[in-house]
């Protein structure tokens, strides 16, 4: 079955980076003044790696598959009540998913489709798309992230103003949604994807070894530059640069020095 996902390469770049870089996009109030959550990013830098457009009937799929898991949670949910069985950390998780959820992924599942794969919807758009509430909306994507349905990423965008005042603040989240692995057993046989040879299991292991092997040689910004494309690869260059410096001086026992802050910064 068809997956929504960018290269592992990319992937470990994006991850990588982005954490070492959250300090600088905290919780706490931006230096400007704008609050901008922990791990955002600025709109329009990354969404180009990030989106990609569903294939043909694939979201179709991934709307059957969350059905299809939502019998199972009303199953292990039942299991759990009547005490017959305890359940695993990923039961726990799965039993979570309401109906609710679904409808929520739903939505966001015909918009990648009409938009190619662009999802950025606020919680008031899902709210009203779906007939329930803020809250309902919040509770159903933190289900469906924690489960593995879908990967939200926050975004921050640049305010137009001036003198003094916020120049950043809070925009929508850019979904993305996935099938996620730890589902499929719950799925009848006929929808799980047919098993990979031995031979072409281990070929994918080794590649994935090999491929990690050449990537704990690089730097930062080698990493990203070979692995990120676009304005984000050209941010995350910078960043890698920053961290670079960074672990250079932590190796010679200097201080840090004030040039990676404003780096990291700019």
């Amino acid at each position: 079955m068809g997956t929504i996902t960018i290269g592992d390469a990319a992937l470990k770049a994006f991850g990588m980076l982005t954490r070492a870089h959250s300090s600088a996009r905290s919780g706490a109030p931006h230096r400007t003044g704008a609050p901008v959550l922990r791990d955002s990013l600025e709109a329009g830098t990354f969404e180009e790696v990030f989106w990609t457009a569903p294939a043909k009937g694939e979201t179709d799929r991934l709307l059957h598959v969350a059905r299809k898991t939502l019998d199972a949670a009303r199953r292990l949910r039942r299991d759990a009540r009547s005490g017959h069985r305890t359940l695993s950390a990923v039961e726990q998780g799965i039993s979570k998913l309401t109906g609710s959820a679904v409808r929520v992924f739903e939505e966001i599942l015909t918009l990648a489709r009409l938009n190619r794969g662009r999802v950025y919807p606020s919680y008031d758009y899902l709210a009203q798309a779906t007939g329930l509430g803020r809250a309902t909306v919040g509770r159903a994507l933190a289900v469906l992230e924690a489960i593995g349905f879908l990967v939200r990423q926050r975004r921050f965008h640049r305010l137009k103003c001036e003198g003094p005042g916020p120049r950043y603040g809070q925009t929508s989240n850019a979904y993305r949604p996935l099938m996620p692995g730890s589902v499929r057993s719950y799925l009848p046989r006929w929808m799980r994807p047919a098993p990979l040879p031995d031979d072409a299991v281990q070929h994918h292991a080794d590649r994935i070894a090999e491929t990690n092997a050449m990537l704990d040689t690089l730097t930062c910004r080698e990493l990203a530059h070979i692995t990120v494309d676009g304005p984000l690869g050209r941010i995350l260059a910078k960043l890698g640069d920053a961290i670079d410096c960074q672990e250079r001086e932590a190796q010679n026992g200097s201080q840090p020095l004030t040039r990676l802050l404003l780096t990291a910064n700019q």
